[in-house]
């Protein structure tokens, strides 16, 4: 097991190699939650993401003839970049293997960074068996993208820098994937600050630790916003960390992952992928556990495809009524059309996108169907809008 020793050694070694990011207090977030938010941001790393800190600690480690060998590894994207990254710096070969189902930016990034990118196998499981034998064939030394001391030991270092700098804490709040991240941060904890509570988060696809402290279980799988943290099994070195160290695992849905992008990007204004808003996922979705308490959320990545990122945002603001889609039954004559929109207009309303049909799906010659978007301030507003239109027109959601 690893020892607060080792994370500071690992500091050591990635200082100047690794950005030392900022730790802020939110405002906003504390207002939605009614806990105490401070946020520390690693998204801001070269490569998006904490998974540096491990990448850069391991690769320093490795003696001139591992050098020579060059290095694989196998990762949905973040630890692939971290790896590219500090193998292109340190003048090492690097194959990272990588699921098909990767985000096209996570590839196209981990590319630039010089390694040679396979794309292989349908799940993390998958390309794991496919690495290993590339690694065996070719002769290369396997990072692991978390079951490794040096890798723990590395993202522990997140953990150095967020006691540093945030002052006193009640609770920190981190996404378990495979474990490393979570279980390098609770060494440093249970070090220096004893006492204060380490809380999981795992998405409930891969909720593996979902009957924690209990025995693993083997989760359904699936698909997920947050692929970061979409690992069917933590490995065994971080399992028995986070045995040790975290007092409890919350287990979120999908959509509390939806909501944290977008509440990260309209009231911190950070962009954060599925995995690094996980945490502050949970403090939504369990709010009685945190009211009042002063709790640090890592962004651990802000590595989210700009097309999902769109449409996650979109969703969000349909389910709070900010956006609202509405079908009409209209008579099709001149001028309906400008009535509708100074109706809206008039009523405070903000059209989006308009769909007007006549041919297919209108019930009369005469008549026409019209689906329209609009923009609205809140849930309330929306209902305004939408009884305006009804005075006159057949209205209904979309």
């Amino acid at each position: 097991m690893i020892t607060l020793d080792d994370i500071q050694a690992a500091a050591a070694r990635i200082e100047g190699r690794v950005l030392r990011t900022p730790t802020v207090p939110s405002h906003a977030l504390s207002k939605a939650t009614g806990a105490e938010i401070v946020l520390k941001l690693d998204n801001l790393q070269a490569v998006g993401s904490f998974k540096e800190r491990g990448a850069a600690n391991k690769l320093a480690l490795l003696t001139q003839e591992e050098r020579s060998r060059g290095v694989i590894t196998v990762s949905a994207g973040n630890h692939a970049q971290g790896v590219a990254r500090h193998a292109s710096l340190l003048g090492i070969d690097a194959v990272i293997v990588m699921p098909r189902f990767t985000p096209a930016a996570k590839v196209t990034r981990t590319a630039a960074w010089g390694a040679r990118v396979v794309l292989y196998g349908d799940n993390f499981a998958e390309a794991t068996a496919h690495a290993d034998a590339l690694c065996a064939q070719e002769g290369r030394v396997f990072v692991h993208p978390y079951d490794d001391p040096a890798v723990m030991a590395g993202q522990g270092t997140f953990a150095l820098e967020l006691f540093q700098d945030a002052g006193p804490l009640d609770v920190f709040v981190g996404p378990i994937g495979g474990g490393g991240l979570l279980s390098g941060c609770a060494v440093a904890a249970a070090a220096l600050r004893p006492g204060m509570d380490i809380v999981g988060v795992q998405v409930e696809a891969y909720s593996s630790l979902s009957d924690f402290p209990g025995e693993e279980l083997t989760p359904p799988g699936g698909a997920t916003i947050a692929e970061g943290i979409a690992v069917m099994r933590i490995g065994r070195q971080p399992l028995d960390v986070i045995r040790d160290h975290v007092s409890r695992v919350l287990v979120v849905p999908e959509r509390a992952v939806e909501d944290a992008i977008t509440l990260m990007a309209e009231g911190a204004k950070q962009v954060s992928e599925g995995a690094g808003a996980a945490a502050l996922a949970a403090v939504i979705t369990y709010p009685e556990l945190f009211r009042g308490k002063r709790v640090a959320l890592p962004v651990t990545g802000g590595n989210i495809d700009s097309r999902i990122l769109a449409n996650t945002l979109l969703r969000t603001l349909l389910r709070d009524g900010r956006l609202l889609c509405l079908k009409m039954d209209i008579p099709d004559r001149p001028g309906i059309l400008a009535d509708i929109s100074r109706k809206i207009g008039d009523a405070g309303g903000n059209i989006i996108e308009v769909s007007h049909q006549r041919l297919f799906t209108a019930a009369s010659v005469q008549a026409a169907e019209l689906e329209v978007m609009i923009e609205a301030r809140d849930p309330a507003h929306a209902q305004q809008i939408m009884d305006e239109l009804a005075k006159t027109y057949i209205v209904r959601r979309a």
